[in-house]
C-alpha cells in the first residue's frame, strides 16, 4: 500500500522511541514451514503465520501506524524480519548487508521501495562488511549493536561511523550462543529504559540505562515493538514478562505471534520503523 497520511522528508525517526507513525512489513512465505524451530517448539504453520501477520498489521493500524506491506520475493523464512534490511535515522535510511547470502537481495529490494517512497538514503554497509538491522537498537542517543553469530567487525565499524556522524554513541552488546539477533532478546521501551533477557545479552553493556531484566525462559518477550515512549507491542504468550513490564510502568499491548516465536523471531524484528515522532 502507498503511504498517504505520512509524509517523508528530512525527519524520519526523530526520536528512537517516539511515537511510531509508519512501518514496513514483509509478508511471511511458505518457507516458514521448512525452517528449524526452536528447541521444544513445533514447526511453524504458514497459514497461521499469515493470519497472525495480518493481525499485527491491523493492530498497528489501530494505534495509528501506517503500514507498507511488501510481498515476499524469496523463499527464505526469515525474510519476514523486515527490520534486517535497514536502520532508519532522522535524515535517512542506512541500508544493511544481511549476513546470510540468501538474504542479501532484501536490502536492494528495500532500497528500491524507498526510492518509490522518496525515503532518502543515509549510507550503506559495504562489502566485506556484514550487519543485520535487527542487531541494532536505538535508544536515546545510543546505538546498541549485537555481537553474535551474525554480522562482522567490518559491518559494525562501518555502522558505527554512520551512527556517530549522527550523534549516536555506539555500544557493542555480546550475545549468548544461538541468539538469533539483539532485537529478539532486548528492546528499548523508553529513551532511558531497556528490557532484556538476563542470560542472553551482556547486561553490563546497558550501563547508564534503567534495565528491566526478564527471567530465564521469558527472554524472547524482550523483543517488543516500541509504539511510543513506555508503550509497546508484545507476544501474548509471555505472561510473566508482560506482567513484569506493566509493573515497571510500561503499557503493553499483546497479540498472538506464536508462529514467529517458534523461529525465534520477535515482534520488533517484524517491522522496519520508517517514521517516529
Amino acid at each position: 500500500m502507498t503511504p498517504t497520511a505520512v509524509g517523508f522528508g528530512p525527519r524520519l525517526v526523530a526520536t528512537a522511541t517516539g511515537r511510531l507513525r509508519c512501518a514496513v512489513l514483509v509478508r511471511p512465505n511458505a518457507g516458514i514451514e521448512r525452517a528449524g524451530a526452536r528447541i521444544g517448539e513445533p514447526g511453524a504453520i504458514y497459514a497461521r503465520a499469515f493470519e497472525q501477520h495480518e493481525v499485527l498489521r491491523s493492530t498497528l493500524a489501530y494505534f495509528g501506524v501506517e503500514t507498507i506491506v511488501l510481498g515476499s520475493h524469496a523463499n527464505d523464512p526469515y525474510e519476514v524480519g523486515a527490520g534486517d534490511a535497514a536502520v532508519v535515522f532522522e535524515d535517512g535510511a542506512v541500508m544493511m548487508r544481511p549476513t546470510p547470502l540468501s538474504r542479501r537481495a532484501e536490502a536492494d529490494r528495500m532500497q528500491a521501495e524507498f526510492a518509490q517512497l522518496d525515503v532518502p538514503l543515509a549510507g550503506h554497509i559495504a562489502s566485506p562488511g556484514l550487519l543485520d538491522g535487527n542487531d541494532v537498537i536505538l535508544a536515546g542517543e545510543t546505538a546498541f549493536v549485537g555481537v553474535g553469530s551474525r554480522g562482522n567487525a567490518f559491518g559494525r565499524e562501518g555502522f558505527a561511523k554512520l551512527a556517530g556522524a549522527r550523534g549516536y554513541r555506539v555500544v557493542e552488546v555480546r550475545l549468548a550462543p544461538n541468539v538469533l539477533s539483539l532485537r529478539c532478546v532486548a528492546g528499548a521501551v523508553a529513551r532511558d529504559t531497556i528490557v532484556v533477557g538476563g542470560d542472553k545479552a551482556d547486561i553490563a553493556a546497558f550501563a547508564g540505562f534503567r534495565t528491566i531484566v526478564l527471567e530465564r525462559g521469558e527472554e524472547l518477550a524482550a523483543g517488543v515493538l516500541c509504539l511510543g515512549e513506555r508503550h509497546v507491542l508484545a507476544d501474548i504468550r509471555y505472561r510473566t514478562a508482560l506482567a513484569q513490564m506493566r509493573r515497571a510502568g510500561i503499557t503493553v499491548e499483546s497479540i498472538d505471534l506464536y508462529e514467529f516465536t517458534k523461529l525465534g523471531v520477535a515482534p520488533s524484528m517484524l517491522a522496519l520503523a520508517l517514521k517516529r515522532e
